[in-house]
């Protein structure tokens, strides 16, 4: 049985207790929606409009009393059930179903532009993973992993939030990336402004405006640092980073395909860099990088792997 036709037979079956002219319902276990359908027959509101109605004689009165037990089960419930779904919508009895989350996701190698209905725009870049949910009230996206470009249209009565990671994005109306790595989760907003930070704790939010960005990184969010976000991003190919840990740069490369790069050891993946740098070659990037930093890329079968040169101890702070 569906919700709503199980809430009509809750009611039918109330509003059948509630027209019994006799005084055995006194000592019958009232139904479920009772306490519901007497306080809509108490309503001052549904007095004051019967009042208005024609009044009968007495000989309609009489009339209506012997048709009234042939109308209980059927006509004069049902009528009465009719009248309280009036009042159940203005009372948020009855709702339309919930609305439900679509699923977007991309492969390594994979971009995806989606169109939302709400006329907001979502650019996955590869190995993205995040559902969207469009209610009346309220626009959200859970995001998995992988990072995401929001060009989110504005509707005031209908706030647009983004979770990551722990992280809540809160937005009206702008454009902003978010990017899920190993060790944060990174906010760059590119137009309008949002409120980032700990989903459970909005006293700890900062505002982020255009041109900004921050991270989300040990449960709260970071102080904001410029960017220029006129220049191209990863949707073009290109991507500006500052002081990123080598490690989440690797997770960032391995979204556009290719060899597959394995995660760096832990002292190689805690370096951290800084730069503007292509990524249609990542191979060229981390030998480059590796030049700087003291490691090489050696292939072992499918993947590539990052290893420290002899006599370097892969020092975070090694220029």
């Amino acid at each position: 049985m569906s919700p709503y036709a199980g809430r009509r037979a809750a009611l039918h079956d109330a509003a059948r207790w509630a027209m019994r002219e006799d005084d055995a319902v006194l000592h019958e276990t009232p139904p479920a929606a009772a306490a519901e359908v007497q306080a809509m027959l108490d309503d001052r509101a549904l007095s004051d409009a019967m009042a208005q109605l024609p009044r009968l004689s007495d000989g309609d009165i009489r009339a209506l009393r012997g048709r009234r037990r042939a109308a209980l089960g059927t006509g004069g419930a049902l009528a009465l059930v009719a009248l309280l779904g009036i009042g159940g919508w203005q009372a948020g009895w009855y709702r339309g179903p919930a609305a439900t989350p679509r699923h977007y996701e991309t492969a390594r190698g994979q971009m995806l532009d989606v169109a939302l209905a709400d006329g907001s725009r979502l650019h996955l870049n590869g190995n993205t993973s995040l559902d969207v949910t469009l209610a009346d009230d309220s626009r959200s996206v859970a995001m998995q992993r992988g990072e995401a470009y929001f060009d989110v249209a504005h509707l005031p009565r209908r706030p647009f939030t983004v979770h990551a990671q722990g992280s809540a994005t809160q937005v009206l109306g702008t454009a902003f990336n978010i990017d899920i790595a190993a060790g944060a989760v990174r906010l760059a907003v590119y137009r309008g402004k949002v409120r980032f930070g700990d989903a459970a704790g909005a006293d700890r939010a900062v505002i982020v405006p255009a041109g900004w960005r921050t991270r989300f990184e040990a449960g709260r969010a970071q102080m904001p640092s410029r960017f220029d976000a006129a220049q191209k991003d990863w949707r073009d190919g290109w991507i500006d980073i500052d002081a990123m840990p080598l490690g989440d740069l690797v997770e960032t490369l391995n979204r556009r395909g290719g060899p597959l790069i394995a995660p760096p050891p832990k002292p190689l993946a805690a370096i951290a860099v800084s730069g503007r740098f292509r990524l249609d070659s990542p191979r060229a990037l981390l030998d480059a990088m590796g030049a700087a930093y003291g490691f090489s890329i050696v292939p072992q079968g499918p993947q590539l792997h990052l290893v420290p040169t002899p006599g370097n101890d892969a020092n975070p702070s090694h220029p």
